[in-house]
């Protein structure tokens, strides 16, 4: 059991030192001026990615369920956090304490919508829990499409109709203009936080899987029945898994929202699409494989934008790379030749340490 334990957080530290280790290897690249502004530009896009993918394989990988909302709980961070930035933009001048606050509200806002909604959606199974949540996620994206906020000396006023029906003053300000979204947003996110937001993320996740709860969600993905029978709350820990990942999704859209102020951050850009996009991350990089998640974001993320100037044979060469993927990802004989290279690895290690052992008594 000790050396089960051991080997699990040796690899656990091992993912986390390849975080560490991509960002001092683009920190190497951007000194050296090797780092074009392109490349720049995809950097914090990396780093949200990663995590709402790592997120959603805590529901998908760990817990067994297939969610296709995703995407609605990043909306609900990104505009959350962003609102509270605009309306404190002038009260608090710290941008790193401000930024900071924004991530908590972010993340608590996501995390009691993951739960509100988890209430009613958890109880199905299956393709219907995929579609319930699908329309969740779409219902999040078009309520905030319709939602109107601006702000004057009377206070916030709301309306559902249009920006002249929130009878602003002169000197007032609208904040969330529906359809057009949330323009102005300080511009908070760097690669470092982003960095550091992903191991945090790392941190919360991979000690939930290897906790009392975590065993206790992993219980139930495996069998419902036998879990139910030994006495443990479905509903509970279903709703746990669900509320962190929500959570950790919106802490991910806090980045998507504060990247690039002079972009708008618009409900259509957390559709249906973003979905089934970080999806593919968690299917490709592994069920259940958390390192396995961010290694396919990171991937996928860059590589449309490294094949652009290939033109026409871009997008073909990007559905070859998936198809790829996926069979050296799930086919069995690849898992076989993946297994024999490791063992071979691992044996000729062994035979040289045996080798070199037996020198030293022999010298001894």
């Amino acid at each position: 059991m000790l050396k089960r334990i051991t080997k699990q957080t040796k690899k656990d530290l091992t993912t986390c030192l390849m975080v560490a280790l991509f960002y001092v290897f683009i920190m190497i690249l951007d000194k050296t001026g090797i780092l074009t502004n392109h490349l720049k530009g995809l950097l914090v896009p990396l780093c949200y990615y990663a995590i709402a993918a790592v997120s959603l394989n805590l529901v998908v990988g760990i817990l067994g369920d297939l969610s296709l909302g995703h995407a609605g709980f990043m909306c609900v961070g990104a505009f959350t956090s962003a609102f509270f930035s605009k309306l404190t933009v002038n009260v608090i001048t710290v941008g790193w304490i401000r930024f900071t606050l924004a991530i908590l509200v972010g993340f608590i806002c996501a995390g009691i919508i993951g739960f509100l909604i988890g209430m009613p959606v958890l109880r199905l199974k299956g393709d219907y829990l995929a579609i319930v949540t699908l329309a969740f996620g779409e219902i999040i994206k078009n309520v905030i499409n319709v939602l109107y906020i601006g702000k004057d000396s009377k206070g916030l006023h709301f309306s559902m109709k249009d920006a002249l029906a929130l009878n602003l003053e002169e000197n007032g300000e609208v904040i969330i203009n529906g359809a057009q979204g949330i323009t102005g947003t300080p511009k908070n996110s760097n690669f470092t936080i982003g960095v550091v937001l992903i191991l945090i993320t790392l941190f919360i996740v991979l000690n939930l899987i290897k906790s009392r709860d975590g065993r206790a969600v992993m219980a139930i993905r495996d069998n419902v029945i036998a879990a139910e029978s030994v006495g443990i709350n479905i509903t509970k820990y279903k709703l746990l898994a669900f509320s962190v990942s929500a959570a950790l999704a919106g802490v991910a859209g806090v980045l998507y929202s504060h990247n690039l102020s002079s972009l708008m951050a618009t409900p259509k850009n957390f559709g249906y699409n973003m979905s089934i996009m970080i999806l593919v991350f968690v299917v490709l990089g592994g069920i259940g494989n958390i390192r396995g998640s961010i290694i396919s974001a990171v991937l996928l993320t860059l590589l449309p934008e490294l094949l652009r100037g290939l033109s026409n044979f871009r997008m073909l060469i990007y559905a070859i790379v998936l198809i790829a993927m996926m069979l050296f990802s799930w086919s069995p004989k690849a898992k076989d030749f993946r297994e024999k290279v490791v063992s071979s690895i691992f044996f000729w290690r062994k035979k040289e340490n045996d080798m070199k052992g037996g020198i030293d008594n022999a010298g001894n």
